[in-house]
């Protein structure tokens, strides 16, 4: 399974600001950065992501998953900080 196709499943199943994915069949990484993820726990965050992709996980098209959510504004504080830690 490519990445385009799992960008694709999770934008067509949830609303989220923006979504990340590299690696390949056997590790892929997710990013996923939205409101959603709002006064949620991680352990939620994750089962929100994994929700939509259960299929492709059951079928073996999609082996592991590495996944960070951040809701918009935590995504932003993220950035900043890895911007100071750059310069």
């Amino acid at each position: 399974m490519n990445n385009e196709k799992i960008i694709s499943i999770l934008n067509k199943k949830l609303n989220l600001e923006k979504i990340y994915v590299t690696g390949d069949n056997n590790h892929i990484k997710i990013i996923a950065v939205g409101d959603i993820f709002k006064g949620i726990n991680e352990v939620k965050r994750q089962q929100i992501i994994y929700a939509p992709l259960i299929d492709k996980i059951i079928e073996n098209k999609i082996h592991a998953l590495s996944i960070k959510t951040y809701t918009k504004e935590e995504w932003k504080k993220n950035n900043k900080n890895n911007k100071n830690n750059l310069s």
